[in-house]
């Protein structure tokens, strides 16, 4: 009894650590991830912990769950809309981008660690795909907006590419162990069934967790367990069969996300909770597992090779794969750089270890080294890096707190809380006024505080800086209100009119009369054109959030896009008169 006390004293005070330490992590501007490494190494058998953990069956279990529950919760929060921005290039990234990365990589690692060929390759093959717990997490707290076609492109990426990984380090493995048993009928048949059934395992899945999520009534806090436990099941299943389980739960957990239903919120709160958890039992774990004066031991080859991928073998790959989508050079650049590595290639090097493959020690080591690396490097510079590359687009005016109230199993309204910034359009306005505004139509006041009280609202009430105001809004008022709310600014440009441009125009206006006011050239064949079909003409691809279209000095900026990827506001920057 003692013995569990003391263990689990130990767990909880490292997770306690770990989460206190995230202000430390966020001051730094490192990412979290890389601080429950850290942790876990420092507790380990060689750091002030002193604790002994090599059960590498242990490791990989929690690997694997918390790798579900990772992409189980990525996939709940996933728009299917996103999936017609870039579905196609994801795809290609996620199977010939990994391929790429792994024979570039395992070139470079053959020469470098004088190695076999196939322990090369499988070195490669270990850490050639990015990782979804990484990428999710970072690009979801990096403080920055990113443009749909780049996030959606990375998110997908990670979120679709471990079959392939999984393939490939099977592969190499079975070739080291048993070559003559490897074939490449043999691989094509396992990559097509690892997909095929990673495919219909989660889309049937999601579709029936769906239809129990509708008619089911259960506990606020049950409806969370139930599509976890569902998830683990049809990731469990899929395996068992022979298919990518990762795939699968991703993609049920897509199918559910994608269907709203009375539990969606209560979901999506949970589950959170229970991703940063298994986040950071993850990392705690896989840190125990690598004595420092190892990752000393082998310092320069391993930074070496994490060198060689992040600014060769990666940058190449993607290349290689998105070349024919037309992404502009600056969204490349930034996609080869967020190729980060995280919980999948620690998780998959200890098959190498409980295999008792050659060299594997090794391959764990480097494998480890290279998520630290990328984690220290990629990780800690993606808003940097997406700034620097200009690939982020304003933050959309959002409240302060949103919560999404069920009025019955198809409507719902939203309970949203607002600050009243200086010189906004709300300051001095009774909150019934809100309401008589065209682009404000069916909102209530709830309540409105001021220094932290509740202010009657009789019909004397104005509204003043800083104070809190909640309002009852039907579905898609939160950002013409929160505009209402925003600060003014006298002196300046606000940062929407600073992007965007000072003016919207219709995107259904004929591109023609728009040159015929400003005074602008247009090609004969575009005169005809609306504003919409002339941007996306000039594009060449599907247009998101942010893309500009620069005809003469003046530039075109697609303001939104609705549910359906198509433009409905388009931004009008006029050249600066000095």
């Amino acid at each position: 009894m003692a013995s569990i006390n003391a263990l689990l004293l130990a767990l909880a005070f490292l997770l306690f650590v770990s989460v206190l330490a995230s202000t430390l992590s966020a001051r730094l501007g490192l990412p979290l991830l890389l601080l429950f490494l850290v942790v876990g190494m420092l507790a380990g058998e060689e750091g002030p912990g002193g604790i002994r953990f090599d059960d590498l069956e242990t490791a990989m279990l929690i690997g694997q769950l918390a790798l579900a529950v990772i992409l189980l919760d990525g996939g709940l929060r996933t728009r299917v809309s996103t999936f017609r921005v870039a579905f196609a290039p994801a795809a290609i990234l996620a199977t010939w981008g990994v391929v790429a990365t792994v024979l570039l990589l395992g070139g470079f690692a053959i020469w470098l660690f004088e190695v076999d060929w196939r322990v090369g390759l499988l070195l490669a093959a270990i850490v050639g795909s990015t990782d979804a717990a990484a990428v999710f997490s970072l690009l979801r707290n990096s403080g920055v907006r990113l443009n749909d076609r780049v996030k959606a492109t990375l998110e997908i990426e990670s979120g679709a590419n471990d079959p392939m990984a999984i393939l490939l380090v099977t592969v190499m493995i079975q070739t080291l162990m048993a070559p003559g048993d490897t074939d490449v009928w043999s691989v094509l048949r396992m990559l097509l069934q690892q997909f095929a059934l990673g495919l219909i395992a989660g889309t049937l899945g999601g579709w029936v967790l769906t239809r129990l999520l509708s008619r089911l009534r259960l506990a606020e806090g049950l409806y969370a367990l139930l599509i976890m436990s569902g998830g683990l099941m049809i990731f469990a299943a899929t395996n068992a069969l022979g298919g990518s389980g990762f795939l699968a739960i991703y993609l049920a957990g897509l199918v559910v996300g994608n269907r709203r239903s009375h539990a969606t919120e209560h979901v999506l709160r949970v589950m959170d909770g229970l991703a940063w958890l298994a986040q950071a039992g993850m990392f705690l774990t896989l840190g125990l597992l690598v004595a420092p004066s190892q990752l000393v031991e082998h310092a320069p080859l391993s930074l070496a090779m994490a060198g060689f991928l992040m600014f060769v073998a990666r940058p190449l790959a993607v290349m290689s794969c998105l070349f024919m989508f037309r992404f502009s050079l600056r969204e490349l650049v930034y996609i080869s750089w967020v190729g980060l590595r995280g919980a999948v290639p620690i998780v998959l090097a200890i098959y190498p270890l409980i295999m008792d493959v050659p060299n594997s020690s090794l391959l764990f080591v480097v494998a480890f080294a290279v998520v630290l690396v990328s984690l220290l490097v990629q990780g800690a510079t993606v808003p940097v890096a997406a700034r620097a590359l200009g690939v982020v687009v304003p933050p959309r005016d959002e409240p302060v707190d949103r919560i999404e109230v069920w009025v019955d199993d198809h409507a719902t309204l939203d309970l949203m809380e607002y600050h009243v910034g200086r010189r906004s359009r709300a300051e001095g306005m009774h909150p019934d006024e809100l309401t008589r505004t065209e682009a404000i139509v069916g909102v209530r006041c709830a309540a409105v505080l001021r220094n932290g009280r509740l202010v009657p609202l009789d019909d004397t009430v104005t509204l003043e800086e800083g104070d809190a105001v909640w309002l009852i809004a039907p579905d898609g008022m939160a950002e013409p209100l929160a505009a209402a709310f925003a600060a003014g600014r006298d002196d300046e440009l606000s940062i929407n009119a600073g992007f965007f441009g000072e003016f919207t125009v219709d995107p259904d206006c004929p591109a023609g009369d728009l040159a015929a006011a400003y005074g602008l050239q247009l090609r004969p064949d575009e005169e005809t054109l609306t504003i919409r079909m002339l941007i996306r003409q000039r594009l060449g691809r599907h247009a998101v959030e942010g893309d500009r279209v620069r005809i003469n000095a003046f530039e075109l900026t697609v303001r939104h896009t609705d549910s359906h990827g198509e433009i409905d506001q388009v931004g009008l920057k006029c050249p600066r008169v000095l």
